[in-house]
């Protein structure tokens, strides 16, 4: 079983998947990849998300900037037109209060992601600077358990159940820590056999060529175009409870939406945005990388620690002192300052035409 905490384990993951995805295949040259953590919808949160997209699209995407966008602006930006013309011309009807387009469509030309102008009639107006492009190719949803036993599979085989049937991603995995170079037999009579298990040495020195990930199981690939079963209540499996599971319909058009919602907040949190809450200012914090791995380590425990334990609240944490804090006005930072940049540059490097 493994040792470290799930958050670490989640970090090999993501900087594996940044590496080498797809498992146990070539990269097709003109396919980018994304990687995220903890994102998903309002009824399911993944641990790891990767998205494959077209690289030449995801360079034009770059026209829109390093951030997320949200659905409103998503709204605004693919329906802007390429001439001038009144947004409720312009755009589809929301569904609700047009007040709330228009604080969308304000947000947009501050972001200068599209054109604004209020015309003679006092109507406001916008136009494009150029196309939306549809970048995103596939969804990858991976759920890392690193202590998977049986127990742990049969409490995760529910979840998991519902990704298959609601069907927005295009492939399922979980991702497990290896024991002993065998794969627990729980995890293939628990989880559904549409998800694909990959289990992970976390010893493994990527820089010396060692695999670090194999697969244990191949899943099979989902229809996000299709519609989808959202199971929102099931039996409990006990000999007195005969009851129905209850659900309801995905429709594809959602699903697509949701799909593009998803790989937008990817492109501007990627998996390096942990350092945000963590406090990479302590003197005891540092990354590190004797594994080829790139994760966040404390001197003072001897541990690669989680984020919810490096915080301020924690007894152990001591400031940098001023003296590590050089060069100009305002203070860059010192050594924490650095570490996050250094995240973030690595964070757009992968994102091509930032």
């Amino acid at each position: 079983m493994s040792t470290e905490p799930e958050f670490v384990f989640e970090l090999r993951v993501c900087q594996w998947a940044e590496r080498c995805w797809p498992p146990g295949g070539d990269r097709d040259p003109d396919t980018a990849v994304l990687v995220a953590r903890q994102l998903g919808t309002k009824y399911r949160r993944w641990d790891t998300i990767v998205v494959e997209a077209d690289r030449t699209a995801l360079r034009e995407r770059a026209a829109f900037g390093a951030e997320g966008l949200h659905s409103d602006l998503l709204g605004v930006v693919r329906h802007a037109p390429a001439d001038w013309a009144w947004y409720r011309d312009a755009l589809p009807d929301p569904g609700y209060p047009w007040q709330y387009v228009r604080e969308a469509v304000h947000d947009a030309a501050d972001r200068d992601l599209i054109e604004k102008r209020r015309a003679g009639s006092g109507r406001i107006e916008l136009r494009r600077h150029q196309p939306y492009p549809e970048w995103i190719e596939r969804i990858v949803a991976i759920e890392n358990k690193p202590d998977l036993d049986r127990s742990a599979a049969r409490t995760l085989a529910p979840q998991l159940e519902r990704d298959v049937a609601l069907g927005l991603a295009d492939e399922v995995w979980v991702a497990t820590a290896r024991e002993g170079g065998t794969v627990e037999p729980a995890l293939l009579e628990d989880v559904p056999v549409e998800a694909g298990i990959l289990t992970v040495d976390p010893t493994a020195n990527a820089q010396a060529g060692e695999t670090a990930v194999d697969v244990a199981w191949n899943p099979r690939t989902l229809a996000p175009e299709e519609p989808g079963t959202r199971i929102t209540e099931r039996p409990t499996g006990s000999g007195r409870d005969a009851s129905a599971a209850r659900f309801e319909y995905a429709d594809p058009e959602w699903k697509v939406g949701k799909r593009r919602e998803i790989a937008e907040r990817a492109y501007g949190r990627g998996w390096r945005a942990y350092a945000d809450t963590m406090r990479p200012d302590c003197r005891h914090f540092r990354l590190r990388t004797e594994t080829g791995d790139a994760l966040p380590w404390c001197d003072e425990k001897a541990c690669h620690q989680t984020a919810s334990e490096c915080a301020g609240s924690c007894p152990e944490f001591s400031p940098e002192p001023p003296t590590w804090r050089q060069r100009d006005w305002p203070i860059e930072g010192g050594p924490g300052k650095a570490i996050k940049r250094l995240l973030d540059e690595q964070r757009r490097r992968r994102r091509p035409g930032l």
